[in-house]
């Protein structure tokens, strides 16, 4: 079976950038979806961008749109969320996810495989 690992979390000022990666071991993701969701306490997990292995659409929820972006290198397994100007509600979580599937969707349910986690602090 596949596994997911996160890394890349840390604590950034409002307005700054940080990168997350997630790896991915075993089998090439070709005909994949990765995606990366966020929950921050009390809050429900939600989606934040979402990337097809194979041809590389893209998805983005609304209020990290121009801010973040999706990318992913097919010769590491690894999928990156570069994410710019942030802003002190984007402090959570941060899972790395995928489904077998190249269609990319916003529901977590939907996702087979998941990484554990890295936490992204922003302070203001």
């Amino acid at each position: 079976q596949e596994q997911l690992v996160e890394s890349g979390g840390g604590l950034v000022q409002t307005g700054g950038s940080q990168r997350l990666s997630c790896t991915a071991s075993g089998r090439s993701f070709n005909g994949f979806t990765l995606g990366w969701f966020r929950q921050a306490p009390g809050k429900e997990r939600e989606f934040v961008s979402g990337i097809s292995w194979r041809g590389g659409k893209e998805l983005y929820v609304d209020s990290v749109k121009g801010r973040f972006t999706i990318s992913r290198d097919n010769a590491r397994n690894t999928v990156y969320l570069q994410m710019d100007s942030l802003k002190p509600e984007d402090t959570a979580v941060y899972y790395c996810a995928a489904r077998t599937s190249v269609i990319v969707t916003t529901v977590a349910a939907t996702y087979d495989l998941w990484g554990r986690g890295t936490q992204v602090t922003v302070s203001p």
